[in-house]
């Protein structure tokens, strides 16, 4: 028995679908295909998709109005097509039918990747840079403090290698030791120059903004340690120091390194901090002023472990620090620096500069980063989450009395060059010392200008404004120090034809022309306006204005050296006394013009008989 056709089976509507690619879906969910003859809308189709003669020409008699038949299609016998029912699965009454798939609750998490690290090392790297561009721009002969160690340095040199006599007192008035910093940088002057000197103290502080980054990316994010980076590369201290061959360079550097040593090993066995001591006792050494800075490391350590170790982490703190106390006491007993330390560092004497000037000069050179700091501090002790993304790790994060802790020493650390020279009444080195505390600033400085653009940087051009301004001011103040004394080059040559083995020499700056004709005069050979203790015929030591009267009236100096920048009241006591003296002559006079403003001129007086 055939079954008849006379049943029309609906086609469930599909929405989505072309109107002209066929919207209907049979019962198995496919798509039909389009057939290659279009059937009225009014005839009866079948719902499987393999019909047996799709595809084939059939010729279709239409159905009259009446009983229904069977088609007359030339077959007797046609198979029957059941509908096909769909058994669906019976969902509960309490849980929904459609289950939304999970999806990330954000498009980033601040876990470490590959992808971060690259970047971040490529942004480092244009800050240094930039850092280094800043530092190589600036020119001029070598400064008083640079000639007097490349000197001693080569001094120490000659001592060891061929017996050259060792000139005294290196000791008690270095601010560090003359064995470390003045012989490195003496070789590395006597390859490739006073260029060669700067470009090590570049090296350094190149380091130690890389250093920097280092230890704020562990202390806080990727983002907080670039703009500390950035902010620290710009400020006056830095570029300046960058071209600089003196001891500051070496000496944060080796701080640099013992912080990142101390943030590095937060996780470490507690025993494993002693390895910061010896570089904390090494920058000690090579800068005295760096004692400074130890208890801010010390503090660091315990703080750096509270999260990892609980109170565990003061044992820690109090391993380096005794450490720290037992090399530097070895130092101490084996060497003879405490002279040095006394008569620099915690003996210095006391200047006439007020308090109100220091704090202004402080504030000009490295004010705009203090207050970064600052800022940071405080809106890290008001919250500590320092990622936007809601998966990012430890979002309860260290509790408010560790954050005020922590920014208040890192910050904190920017004010004691500033209180330590207002104590001394004396802006000497000033500019100087202030890089060391900024050092430990910058990671603050850092946190305060990310909250200030805001998250998924909102307000981008503020940081901007910032950097840029700090930029500015770096520019502008380091060009101007770099110009506060003249070009040495024309003084050298107006005096090299009048050194003698034994000749005698009065000069301001006497290290200058001593480190530029090494060859042919030495330091025992001159007499500085800072000071002078002369001996009469009788024995008799005379100092001050008296000891320089009574040498210039005995005919003592064979040459005379002044530029009125260095002590502008003794020379021009000097300047008066050889010029009513009949023993001594002008042999020249040498206009110089100061790049950081002002003008004036070397007077060379030699001795006639």
């Amino acid at each position: 028995m055939t079954s008849r056709h006379d049943h029309h089976t609906p086609q469930p509507y599909d929405p989505d679908a072309e109107d002209d690619a066929g919207g209907w879906f049979n019962s198995n969910g496919w798509a039909q295909q389009h057939q290659q003859e279009q059937y009225p809308q009014h005839e009866y189709g079948y719902d499987d998709g393999q019909h047996p003669y799709q595809g084939q020409q059939q010729t279709r008699q239409p159905f009259s109005s009446g009983i229904p038949e069977q088609p007359q299609t030339g077959y007797d016998d046609q198979p029957t097509y059941a509908l096909r029912t769909v058994t669906y699965q019976q969902v509960p009454e309490d849980e929904p039918g459609y289950h939304i798939p999970e999806s990330p609750d954000a498009g980033w998490d601040d876990a470490p990747s590959k992808r971060r690290a690259w970047v971040s090392r490529g942004v480092l790297a244009v800050v240094l840079l930039i850092q280094a561009v800043l530092s190589l721009r600036l020119s001029n002969t070598a400064f008083q403090d640079e000639a007097l160690y490349l000197a001693a340095g080569h001094n120490i040199i000659d001592h060891w290698a061929s017996g050259t006599p060792l000139h005294s007192g290196y000791e008690s008035y270095f601010s560090g030791s003359p064995m470390l910093y003045p012989v490195v940088a003496a070789v590395v002057d006597g390859y490739f120059g006073l260029s060669g000197a700067r470009l090590l103290s570049l090296v350094c502080m190149l380091g130690a903004t890389a250093l920097l980054y280092s230890f704020s990316r562990r202390m806080f994010n990727e983002r907080v340690a670039l703009v500390a980076a950035a902010l620290f590369a710009v400020t006056q201290p830095t570029i300046v120091l960058g071209w600089f061959a003196t001891y500051d360079a070496p000496a944060i550097f080796l701080l640099a390194l013992s912080a990142w040593i101390v943030v590095r090993t937060n996780k470490a066995p507690v025993i494993a901090v002693l390895l910061a001591a010896p570089v904390m006792v090494l920058a000690i050494a090579v800068k005295y002023a760096s004692a400074l800075y130890v208890p801010t490391l010390i503090v660091l350590a315990a703080l750096t472990a509270w999260h990892h170790k609980g109170w565990r982490c003061v044992l820690r703190a109090l391993l380096l620090g005794l450490g720290t106390a037992a090399l530097v006491g070895l130092g101490l007993m084996y060497t003879n620096v405490l002279a040095g330390v006394k008569s620099t560092t915690t003996n210095r004497a006391h200047g006439t500069d007020t308090a109100i000037s220091l704090a202004e000069k402080s504030a000009e050179w490295g004010g705009l980063m203090f207050v970064a700091a600052v800022v940071g501090a405080v809106a890290y002790t008001l919250r500590g989450r320092m990622n936007e993304s809601p998966r990012s790790h430890g979002l309860a994060g260290p509790g408010w009395r560790w954050r005020a802790l922590t920014g208040l020493v890192l910050a904190g650390t920017a004010l004691l060059a500033p209180a330590y020279q207002i104590h001394l009444s004396t802006s000497v080195s000033l500019y100087k010392h202030l890089d060391f505390g900024l050092l430990f600033a910058a990671p603050m400085a850092g946190v305060g200008v990310i909250r200030l653009v805001g998250k998924h940087f909102r307000y981008p051009q503020l940081g901007i404004l910032l950097w840029v301004t700090a930029l500015c001011l770096g520019v502008s103040q380091s060009e101007w120090r770099f110009g506060l004394w003249p070009d040495s080059t024309p003084l050298v040559k107006a005096i090299e034809p009048y050194m003698k083995p034994k000749g005698k020499y009065l000069g301001a700056t006497y290290e200058v022309p001593i480190y530029y004709l090494r060859d042919k005069t030495d330091q025992d050979q001159w007499t500085s306006t800072y000071g002078i203790g002369y001996s009469d015929k009788n024995g008799k030591i005379h100092h001050g204005q008296e000891g320089y009267r009574l040498a210039i009236q005995a005919g003592y100096f064979d040459l005379v050296v002044l530029d009125g920048i260095a002590t502008p009241d003794i020379d021009k006591y000097i300047k008066q006394q050889v010029t009513k003296n009949g023993n001594y002559r002008l042999v020249g006079k040498i206009p110089y013009r100061l790049s950081g403003g002002g003008t004036g001129s070397y007077q060379i007086w030699a001795k006639t008989s």
